[in-house]
Protein backbone atom coordinates (compact mmCIF):
# COMPACT_ATOMS: atom_id res chain seq x y z
CA UNK A 1 0.00 0.00 0.00
CA UNK A 2 2.68 2.18 0.86
CA UNK A 3 4.47 1.22 -2.17
CA UNK A 4 1.74 2.67 -4.62
CA UNK A 5 1.06 5.37 -2.41
CA UNK A 6 4.91 6.13 -3.54
CA UNK A 7 4.01 5.14 -6.71
CA UNK A 8 1.37 7.94 -7.40
CA UNK A 9 3.43 10.77 -5.55
CA UNK A 10 6.40 10.00 -7.99
CA UNK A 11 4.22 10.00 -10.80
CA UNK A 12 2.42 13.27 -9.40
CA UNK A 13 5.96 15.05 -8.77
CA UNK A 14 7.05 14.11 -12.68
CA UNK A 15 3.51 15.75 -14.09
CA UNK A 16 4.07 18.75 -11.84
CA UNK A 17 7.52 18.76 -12.86
CA UNK A 18 6.85 18.49 -16.68
CA UNK A 19 4.57 21.03 -16.17
CA UNK A 20 6.97 23.63 -15.06
CA UNK A 21 9.72 22.90 -17.56
CA UNK A 22 6.78 23.10 -20.35
CA UNK A 23 5.94 26.61 -18.45
CA UNK A 24 9.44 27.92 -18.14
CA UNK A 25 10.36 26.76 -21.99
CA UNK A 26 7.24 29.19 -22.73
CA UNK A 27 8.49 32.01 -21.20
CA UNK A 28 11.81 31.63 -22.37
CA UNK A 29 10.57 31.60 -26.13
CA UNK A 30 8.23 33.95 -25.58
CA UNK A 31 11.02 36.33 -23.88
CA UNK A 32 13.24 35.76 -26.91
CA UNK A 33 10.40 36.75 -29.66
CA UNK A 34 10.06 40.12 -27.58
CA UNK A 35 13.80 41.09 -27.76
CA UNK A 36 13.58 40.60 -31.39
CA UNK A 37 10.95 42.71 -31.86
CA UNK A 38 12.19 44.89 -29.98
CA UNK A 39 15.57 45.30 -31.86
CA UNK A 40 13.27 45.21 -35.13
CA UNK A 41 10.56 47.09 -34.43
CA UNK A 42 11.30 50.18 -32.06
CA UNK A 43 14.50 51.60 -33.47
CA UNK A 44 13.07 52.67 -36.46
CA UNK A 45 9.36 53.93 -34.75
CA UNK A 46 11.39 56.01 -32.14
CA UNK A 47 13.87 57.50 -34.71
CA UNK A 48 11.49 58.43 -37.36
CA UNK A 49 9.01 60.42 -34.20
CA UNK A 50 12.57 62.08 -32.62
CA UNK A 51 12.70 63.45 -36.24
CA UNK A 52 9.08 64.52 -36.54
CA UNK A 53 9.51 66.25 -33.55
CA UNK A 54 12.86 67.77 -34.55
CA UNK A 55 10.70 69.17 -38.00
CA UNK A 56 7.99 70.24 -35.50
CA UNK A 57 9.82 72.30 -33.08
CA UNK A 58 12.64 73.37 -34.21
CA UNK A 59 11.33 76.76 -35.26
CA UNK A 60 11.73 77.81 -31.58
CA UNK A 61 15.64 77.28 -32.04
CA UNK A 62 15.42 79.13 -35.41
CA UNK A 63 13.56 82.22 -34.00
CA UNK A 64 16.99 82.92 -31.73
CA UNK A 65 18.86 82.75 -34.81
CA UNK A 66 17.05 85.42 -36.92
CA UNK A 67 14.20 83.60 -38.23
CA UNK A 68 11.77 86.19 -37.14
CA UNK A 69 13.58 89.39 -37.92
CA UNK A 70 14.31 87.96 -41.12
CA UNK A 71 10.64 87.62 -42.10
CA UNK A 72 9.94 90.63 -40.69
CA UNK A 73 7.28 88.93 -38.13
CA UNK A 74 6.31 91.58 -35.58
CA UNK A 75 3.04 91.32 -32.60
CA UNK A 76 2.06 87.88 -32.23
CA UNK A 77 3.14 86.90 -36.30
CA UNK A 78 5.22 84.13 -34.77
CA UNK A 79 2.38 82.72 -32.76
CA UNK A 80 0.38 82.70 -35.94
CA UNK A 81 2.67 80.85 -37.73
CA UNK A 82 2.74 77.83 -34.98
CA UNK A 83 -0.80 77.71 -34.84
CA UNK A 84 -1.24 77.34 -38.41
CA UNK A 85 0.89 74.21 -38.22
CA UNK A 86 -1.57 72.65 -35.67
CA UNK A 87 -5.01 73.69 -37.49
CA UNK A 88 -4.19 71.03 -40.28
CA UNK A 89 -2.59 68.98 -37.57
CA UNK A 90 -5.84 68.57 -35.70
CA UNK A 91 -8.40 68.36 -39.11
CA UNK A 92 -6.38 65.70 -39.95
CA UNK A 93 -5.48 63.98 -37.26
CA UNK A 94 -8.23 61.05 -37.27
CA UNK A 95 -8.25 60.56 -41.44
CA UNK A 96 -4.71 59.76 -41.00
CA UNK A 97 -4.90 57.64 -38.30
CA UNK A 98 -7.76 55.55 -40.33
CA UNK A 99 -5.34 55.93 -43.64
CA UNK A 100 -2.53 54.21 -41.54
CA UNK A 101 -5.02 51.10 -40.54
CA UNK A 102 -6.30 50.78 -44.47
CA UNK A 103 -2.64 51.77 -46.33
CA UNK A 104 -0.80 49.60 -43.27
CA UNK A 105 2.00 51.26 -40.99
CA UNK A 106 5.06 49.82 -42.96
CA UNK A 107 3.83 52.31 -46.07
CA UNK A 108 2.28 54.74 -44.48
CA UNK A 109 4.50 55.67 -41.67
CA UNK A 110 8.15 56.21 -43.82
CA UNK A 111 5.99 58.11 -46.84
CA UNK A 112 4.05 60.82 -44.39
CA UNK A 113 8.23 61.02 -42.84
CA UNK A 114 9.40 61.68 -46.70
CA UNK A 115 6.19 64.54 -47.07
CA UNK A 116 6.74 66.31 -44.12
CA UNK A 117 10.99 66.12 -44.38
CA UNK A 118 10.52 67.88 -47.75
CA UNK A 119 8.17 70.87 -45.71
CA UNK A 120 10.89 71.06 -43.35
CA UNK A 121 13.53 71.40 -46.49
CA UNK A 122 10.94 74.23 -48.12
CA UNK A 123 10.58 76.04 -44.96
CA UNK A 124 14.44 76.99 -45.65
CA UNK A 125 13.43 79.10 -48.32
CA UNK A 126 10.18 81.42 -46.97
CA UNK A 127 10.44 84.75 -47.29
CA UNK A 128 7.28 86.36 -45.76
CA UNK A 129 4.69 85.39 -43.29
CA UNK A 130 2.11 83.98 -45.65
CA UNK A 131 4.38 81.67 -47.05
CA UNK A 132 6.06 80.24 -43.61
CA UNK A 133 2.06 79.69 -42.89
CA UNK A 134 1.80 77.74 -45.88
CA UNK A 135 4.61 75.63 -45.73
CA UNK A 136 3.95 74.96 -41.85
CA UNK A 137 -0.03 74.11 -42.66
CA UNK A 138 1.45 71.29 -45.24
CA UNK A 139 3.91 69.88 -42.58
CA UNK A 140 0.65 69.75 -40.18
CA UNK A 141 -0.82 67.74 -42.50
CA UNK A 142 2.20 65.10 -43.11
CA UNK A 143 2.99 65.08 -39.31
CA UNK A 144 -0.82 64.57 -38.26
CA UNK A 145 -0.25 60.92 -38.62
CA UNK A 146 2.66 59.79 -37.25
CA UNK A 147 2.28 60.25 -33.20
CA UNK A 148 -1.26 57.77 -33.89
CA UNK A 149 0.10 56.04 -36.62
CA UNK A 150 3.44 55.59 -34.23
CA UNK A 151 1.41 54.29 -31.17
CA UNK A 152 -1.44 51.95 -32.98
CA UNK A 153 1.81 50.09 -35.01
CA UNK A 154 3.45 49.39 -31.86
CA UNK A 155 0.26 48.13 -30.41
CA UNK A 156 0.15 45.53 -33.33
CA UNK A 157 2.97 44.02 -31.81
CA UNK A 158 3.05 43.98 -27.56
CA UNK A 159 0.84 43.18 -24.80
CA UNK A 160 -0.90 46.25 -23.04
CA UNK A 161 1.81 45.24 -20.18
CA UNK A 162 4.75 45.42 -22.44
CA UNK A 163 2.95 48.25 -24.78
CA UNK A 164 3.70 51.27 -21.93
CA UNK A 165 7.46 50.47 -21.61
CA UNK A 166 8.05 50.34 -25.66
CA UNK A 167 5.64 53.61 -25.92
CA UNK A 168 8.08 55.37 -23.07
CA UNK A 169 11.38 54.20 -25.46
CA UNK A 170 9.59 55.81 -28.31
CA UNK A 171 7.90 58.69 -26.57
CA UNK A 172 11.39 59.65 -25.05
CA UNK A 173 12.09 61.73 -28.32
CA UNK A 174 10.12 64.20 -27.37
CA UNK A 175 12.44 65.54 -24.52
CA UNK A 176 15.39 64.20 -26.76
CA UNK A 177 14.07 66.12 -29.47
CA UNK A 178 14.70 69.03 -27.51
CA UNK A 179 18.03 68.36 -26.37
CA UNK A 180 19.44 67.12 -30.07
CA UNK A 181 17.66 70.45 -31.50
CA UNK A 182 19.31 72.67 -29.01
CA UNK A 183 22.73 70.67 -29.75
CA UNK A 184 22.31 70.12 -34.22
CA UNK A 185 20.90 74.35 -33.75
CA UNK A 186 23.60 75.52 -31.82
CA UNK A 187 26.48 72.99 -34.50
CA UNK A 188 24.50 74.09 -37.58
CA UNK A 189 24.86 77.76 -36.92
CA UNK A 190 28.65 77.37 -36.52
CA UNK A 191 28.74 76.59 -40.48
CA UNK A 192 29.62 79.90 -42.44
CA UNK A 193 26.95 78.77 -44.74
CA UNK A 194 25.07 75.72 -46.34
CA UNK A 195 25.11 76.08 -50.22
CA UNK A 196 23.35 79.22 -50.38
CA UNK A 197 21.39 78.94 -47.36
CA UNK A 198 23.08 81.18 -43.93
CA UNK A 199 21.68 81.42 -40.59
CA UNK A 200 18.41 79.74 -39.67
CA UNK A 201 17.40 78.32 -42.89
CA UNK A 202 20.89 75.79 -42.52
CA UNK A 203 18.96 74.60 -39.66
CA UNK A 204 15.52 73.48 -41.39
CA UNK A 205 17.33 72.68 -44.65
CA UNK A 206 20.29 70.29 -42.96
CA UNK A 207 17.57 68.87 -40.50
CA UNK A 208 15.07 68.27 -43.24
CA UNK A 209 17.49 66.10 -45.32
CA UNK A 210 18.88 64.11 -42.58
CA UNK A 211 14.92 63.10 -42.29
CA UNK A 212 14.29 62.18 -45.86
CA UNK A 213 16.88 59.84 -45.89
CA UNK A 214 15.61 58.02 -42.97
CA UNK A 215 12.36 57.74 -44.55
CA UNK A 216 13.75 55.64 -47.31
CA UNK A 217 15.47 53.29 -44.56
CA UNK A 218 12.19 53.19 -42.94
CA UNK A 219 10.59 51.62 -46.10
CA UNK A 220 13.01 49.17 -46.33
CA UNK A 221 13.05 48.33 -42.20
CA UNK A 222 9.15 48.76 -41.58
CA UNK A 223 6.79 45.38 -41.55
CA UNK A 224 2.99 46.17 -41.22
CA UNK A 225 2.74 43.00 -38.81
CA UNK A 226 3.80 39.96 -36.95
CA UNK A 227 2.70 37.81 -40.00
CA UNK A 228 4.44 39.96 -42.98
CA UNK A 229 7.48 39.93 -40.64
CA UNK A 230 10.16 37.77 -42.70
CA UNK A 231 12.10 38.06 -40.10
CA UNK A 232 10.19 35.57 -37.54
CA UNK A 233 9.52 31.99 -38.32
CA UNK A 234 6.54 30.97 -39.15
CA UNK A 235 6.07 30.03 -35.38
CA UNK A 236 7.08 33.02 -34.46
CA UNK A 237 4.65 34.79 -36.19
CA UNK A 238 2.20 32.64 -34.88
CA UNK A 239 3.04 33.22 -31.32
CA UNK A 240 3.25 36.97 -31.87
CA UNK A 241 -0.36 36.95 -32.92
CA UNK A 242 -1.71 34.66 -30.41
CA UNK A 243 -0.58 36.23 -27.27
CA UNK A 244 -1.52 39.59 -28.67
CA UNK A 245 -5.07 38.16 -29.58
CA UNK A 246 -5.03 36.44 -25.85
CA UNK A 247 -6.08 39.55 -24.29
CA UNK A 248 -8.81 40.98 -26.89
CA UNK A 249 -12.24 39.85 -25.30
CA UNK A 250 -14.59 37.99 -27.94
CA UNK A 251 -12.18 39.16 -30.73
CA UNK A 252 -11.69 36.36 -33.43
CA UNK A 253 -9.34 38.06 -35.40
CA UNK A 254 -6.07 40.37 -34.45
CA UNK A 255 -6.72 43.03 -37.47
CA UNK A 256 -10.10 43.16 -38.62
CA UNK A 257 -11.64 45.28 -41.03
CA UNK A 258 -13.25 48.98 -40.73
CA UNK A 259 -15.97 49.19 -38.81
CA UNK A 260 -18.29 52.01 -38.27
CA UNK A 261 -19.22 50.87 -35.31
CA UNK A 262 -16.20 50.17 -33.60
CA UNK A 263 -15.07 52.91 -34.40
CA UNK A 264 -18.17 54.70 -32.67
CA UNK A 265 -17.22 52.56 -29.83
CA UNK A 266 -13.48 53.45 -29.54
CA UNK A 267 -14.14 57.07 -29.44
CA UNK A 268 -16.98 57.18 -27.44
CA UNK A 269 -14.91 55.20 -25.08
CA UNK A 270 -14.82 57.05 -21.23
CA UNK A 271 -11.87 55.90 -20.78
CA UNK A 272 -10.76 57.43 -24.37
CA UNK A 273 -12.29 60.91 -23.29
CA UNK A 274 -10.79 61.03 -20.34
CA UNK A 275 -7.47 60.67 -20.69
CA UNK A 276 -7.71 62.46 -24.29
CA UNK A 277 -9.01 65.27 -22.00
CA UNK A 278 -6.07 64.62 -19.58
CA UNK A 279 -3.39 64.76 -22.47
CA UNK A 280 -4.70 67.90 -24.17
CA UNK A 281 -3.78 69.96 -20.80
CA UNK A 282 -0.67 68.46 -20.56
CA UNK A 283 0.27 69.29 -24.38
CA UNK A 284 -0.35 72.91 -23.75
CA UNK A 285 2.94 72.38 -21.28
CA UNK A 286 4.78 69.66 -23.38
CA UNK A 287 4.31 72.16 -26.29
CA UNK A 288 4.60 75.13 -24.50
CA UNK A 289 8.08 74.39 -23.35
CA UNK A 290 9.01 73.07 -26.69
CA UNK A 291 8.37 76.38 -28.64
CA UNK A 292 9.07 78.60 -26.61
CA UNK A 293 11.98 77.39 -24.42
CA UNK A 294 14.37 78.98 -25.89
CA UNK A 295 12.75 82.27 -25.90
CA UNK A 296 12.40 81.63 -22.24
CA UNK A 297 16.05 80.79 -21.65
CA UNK A 298 16.79 83.92 -23.05
CA UNK A 299 14.64 85.99 -20.99
CA UNK A 300 16.20 84.40 -18.08
CA UNK A 301 19.81 84.68 -19.14
CA UNK A 302 19.50 87.88 -21.62
CA UNK A 303 23.75 88.31 -21.57
CA UNK A 304 24.54 85.19 -22.99
CA UNK A 305 25.12 84.26 -26.79
CA UNK A 306 22.96 82.79 -28.91
CA UNK A 307 24.85 79.41 -28.90
CA UNK A 308 25.49 79.09 -25.03
CA UNK A 309 21.38 79.87 -24.76
CA UNK A 310 20.91 77.01 -27.50
CA UNK A 311 22.88 74.70 -25.42
CA UNK A 312 20.78 76.23 -21.92
CA UNK A 313 17.79 74.37 -23.62
CA UNK A 314 19.53 71.20 -23.55
CA UNK A 315 20.00 69.97 -19.65
CA UNK A 316 16.33 70.68 -18.82
CA UNK A 317 14.81 67.94 -21.78
CA UNK A 318 17.90 65.24 -20.56
CA UNK A 319 15.85 65.73 -17.11
CA UNK A 320 12.56 65.37 -19.15
CA UNK A 321 14.17 61.91 -21.11
CA UNK A 322 15.03 60.51 -18.07
CA UNK A 323 11.73 60.41 -16.32
CA UNK A 324 10.05 59.46 -19.81
CA UNK A 325 12.06 56.30 -19.38
CA UNK A 326 11.67 55.41 -15.57
CA UNK A 327 7.95 56.41 -15.24
CA UNK A 328 6.96 53.88 -18.14
CA UNK A 329 9.25 51.28 -16.52
CA UNK A 330 7.46 51.43 -13.53
CA UNK A 331 4.03 50.92 -15.11
CA UNK A 332 5.47 48.48 -16.76
CA UNK A 333 6.60 46.71 -13.77
CA UNK A 334 3.51 47.02 -11.67
CA UNK A 335 1.02 46.52 -15.06
CA UNK A 336 -0.56 50.22 -14.03
CA UNK A 337 -1.07 53.60 -15.73
CA UNK A 338 -3.59 55.77 -14.34
CA UNK A 339 -1.85 56.14 -10.76
CA UNK A 340 1.04 57.13 -12.63
CA UNK A 341 -0.67 59.30 -15.08
CA UNK A 342 -1.79 61.34 -11.85
CA UNK A 343 1.79 61.24 -9.92
CA UNK A 344 2.98 63.50 -13.43
CA UNK A 345 1.18 66.79 -11.95
CA UNK A 346 2.49 67.91 -8.89
CA UNK A 347 6.53 68.55 -10.27
CA UNK A 348 5.19 71.02 -12.98
CA UNK A 349 2.48 72.54 -10.19
CA UNK A 350 5.98 73.24 -8.03
CA UNK A 351 7.90 74.45 -11.25
CA UNK A 352 4.96 76.78 -12.31
CA UNK A 353 4.56 77.63 -8.96
CA UNK A 354 8.20 79.23 -8.64
CA UNK A 355 8.06 80.79 -11.77
CA UNK A 356 5.01 82.96 -10.89
CA UNK A 357 6.57 83.65 -7.76
CA UNK A 358 9.99 85.02 -8.62
CA UNK A 359 12.10 86.61 -10.84
CA UNK A 360 15.32 85.20 -10.02
CA UNK A 361 17.75 83.88 -13.07
CA UNK A 362 18.79 80.33 -11.23
CA UNK A 363 15.43 79.90 -9.13
CA UNK A 364 13.63 80.39 -12.76
CA UNK A 365 15.92 78.04 -14.63
CA UNK A 366 15.88 75.40 -11.87
CA UNK A 367 12.02 75.72 -12.07
CA UNK A 368 12.31 74.87 -16.05
CA UNK A 369 14.12 71.55 -15.22
CA UNK A 370 11.06 70.74 -12.46
CA UNK A 371 8.18 71.73 -15.53
CA UNK A 372 10.04 69.51 -18.15
CA UNK A 373 10.82 66.77 -15.50
CA UNK A 374 7.36 64.46 -15.51
CA UNK A 375 5.72 66.12 -18.22
CA UNK A 376 6.94 64.60 -21.49
CA UNK A 377 6.32 61.17 -19.85
CA UNK A 378 2.42 61.11 -20.33
CA UNK A 379 2.87 61.40 -24.12
CA UNK A 380 3.44 57.25 -23.23
CA UNK A 381 1.33 56.94 -20.77
CA UNK A 382 -1.73 58.42 -22.39
CA UNK A 383 -1.68 56.34 -25.69
CA UNK A 384 -1.17 53.05 -23.84
CA UNK A 385 -4.00 53.58 -21.74
CA UNK A 386 -6.42 54.61 -24.12
CA UNK A 387 -4.49 51.37 -26.13
CA UNK A 388 -5.21 49.29 -23.15
CA UNK A 389 -8.82 50.01 -22.49
CA UNK A 390 -10.39 48.82 -26.12
CA UNK A 391 -10.85 45.77 -27.82
CA UNK A 392 -10.71 45.43 -31.70
CA UNK A 393 -8.11 46.66 -33.38
CA UNK A 394 -10.54 49.55 -35.37
CA UNK A 395 -11.40 50.60 -31.74
CA UNK A 396 -7.57 51.25 -30.95
CA UNK A 397 -6.50 52.86 -34.04
CA UNK A 398 -9.83 55.29 -33.45
CA UNK A 399 -8.74 55.67 -29.68
CA UNK A 400 -5.41 56.76 -30.06
CA UNK A 401 -6.23 59.00 -32.83
CA UNK A 402 -8.71 60.51 -30.89
CA UNK A 403 -5.78 61.09 -28.21
CA UNK A 404 -3.18 62.52 -30.32
CA UNK A 405 -6.08 64.56 -31.61
CA UNK A 406 -6.79 65.83 -28.19
CA UNK A 407 -3.57 66.55 -27.58
CA UNK A 408 -3.17 68.88 -30.16
CA UNK A 409 -6.09 70.73 -29.78
CA UNK A 410 -3.59 71.54 -26.71
CA UNK A 411 -0.59 72.35 -28.87
CA UNK A 412 -2.88 74.61 -30.50
CA UNK A 413 -3.63 76.44 -27.05
CA UNK A 414 -0.06 76.29 -26.33
CA UNK A 415 1.04 78.58 -29.11
CA UNK A 416 -0.71 81.12 -27.85
CA UNK A 417 -0.05 81.24 -23.98
CA UNK A 418 3.72 82.86 -24.42
CA UNK A 419 3.10 86.35 -25.90
CA UNK A 420 5.91 88.91 -26.48
CA UNK A 421 4.08 91.93 -24.15
CA UNK A 422 4.34 88.93 -20.82
CA UNK A 423 7.89 89.18 -21.21
CA UNK A 424 9.85 88.60 -18.99
CA UNK A 425 7.50 87.17 -16.02
CA UNK A 426 5.32 85.40 -18.62
CA UNK A 427 2.22 85.46 -16.07
CA UNK A 428 -0.46 84.39 -18.40
CA UNK A 429 1.61 81.16 -20.13
CA UNK A 430 3.09 79.98 -16.67
CA UNK A 431 -0.86 80.89 -14.63
CA UNK A 432 -2.26 78.28 -17.47
CA UNK A 433 0.56 75.67 -17.63
CA UNK A 434 0.21 75.55 -13.56
CA UNK A 435 -3.88 75.55 -13.85
CA UNK A 436 -3.43 72.63 -16.47
CA UNK A 437 -1.33 70.60 -14.12
CA UNK A 438 -3.95 71.06 -11.39
CA UNK A 439 -6.48 70.08 -13.63
CA UNK A 440 -5.09 66.67 -15.29
CA UNK A 441 -3.80 65.53 -11.93
CA UNK A 442 -7.48 65.92 -10.27
CA UNK A 443 -9.12 64.07 -13.28
CA UNK A 444 -6.95 61.38 -13.15
CA UNK A 445 -7.66 60.71 -9.92
CA UNK A 446 -10.98 60.95 -10.21
CA UNK A 447 -10.75 58.65 -13.32
CA UNK A 448 -9.24 56.17 -10.97
CA UNK A 449 -11.78 55.87 -8.58
CA UNK A 450 -14.34 55.70 -11.16
CA UNK A 451 -12.63 52.63 -12.93
CA UNK A 452 -12.77 50.98 -9.69
CA UNK A 453 -16.37 51.46 -9.00
CA UNK A 454 -17.30 50.83 -12.29
CA UNK A 455 -15.37 47.24 -12.46
CA UNK A 456 -17.03 46.58 -8.67
CA UNK A 457 -20.66 47.50 -10.48
CA UNK A 458 -19.90 45.22 -12.83
CA UNK A 459 -19.07 42.27 -11.09
CA UNK A 460 -22.28 42.65 -9.06
CA UNK A 461 -24.40 42.51 -12.39
CA UNK A 462 -22.06 40.16 -14.32
CA UNK A 463 -24.63 36.93 -13.93
CA UNK A 464 -27.74 38.90 -15.00
CA UNK A 465 -26.03 41.00 -17.90
CA UNK A 466 -24.41 37.55 -19.54
CA UNK A 467 -27.82 36.53 -19.75
CA UNK A 468 -29.06 39.97 -21.55
CA UNK A 469 -26.38 38.93 -24.28
CA UNK A 470 -27.00 35.33 -24.66
CA UNK A 471 -28.90 35.54 -27.52
CA UNK A 472 -26.32 37.48 -29.54
CA UNK A 473 -24.18 36.14 -32.49
CA UNK A 474 -20.33 36.34 -32.44
CA UNK A 475 -20.46 39.53 -34.71
CA UNK A 476 -22.97 41.04 -32.20
CA UNK A 477 -20.57 40.09 -29.53
CA UNK A 478 -17.55 41.60 -30.45
CA UNK A 479 -19.22 44.87 -31.34
CA UNK A 480 -20.05 45.51 -27.97
CA UNK A 481 -16.66 46.11 -27.39
CA UNK A 482 -16.06 47.80 -23.44
CA UNK A 483 -20.44 47.09 -22.93
CA UNK A 484 -19.58 43.74 -23.06
CA UNK A 485 -20.45 42.15 -19.57
CA UNK A 486 -17.12 40.26 -18.73
CA UNK A 487 -14.92 43.57 -19.80
CA UNK A 488 -13.20 45.42 -16.97
CA UNK A 489 -11.35 48.65 -17.30
CA UNK A 490 -7.79 48.19 -16.75
CA UNK A 491 -6.41 51.00 -14.44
Amino acid sequence: MDSKRSSQYNEKEEIEQNVADVSIAAAQTERRLRLKIDLMVVPTVTLLYLLCFIDRTNIGNARLAGFEKDLHLEGYDYNTVLSVFYVSYIVFEIPATICCKVIGPGWFLPATTLGFGICSIGTAFVHTRSQACAVRFLLGIFEAGVMPGCAYYLSRWYRRAELTFRLGLWMLMAPLSGAFGGLFASGILKLSHFGSLHGWQMIFAIEGILTIGVALVAFITLTDRPETARWLTEEQKQLAVDRIKGERLAQTVLLDKIDATKLKHGFLNPITLSTSLIFLLNNITVLGISFFLPTIIRTIYPGRTTVQQQLLTVPPYMVGAFFVVIIPSLSWRFNHRQIFIAMTGPTIIAGYSMFLATLDANIRYAAVFLCASTAFTLGAMCNAQVSANVLSDSSRNVAIGTNAMFGYVGGLIATWTYLPGDAPRYPIGNSINLACAVSWTTLAVATLFWMKYDNKRRDERETVAREEIAGLSQQEMQNLEWRHPGWRWKS
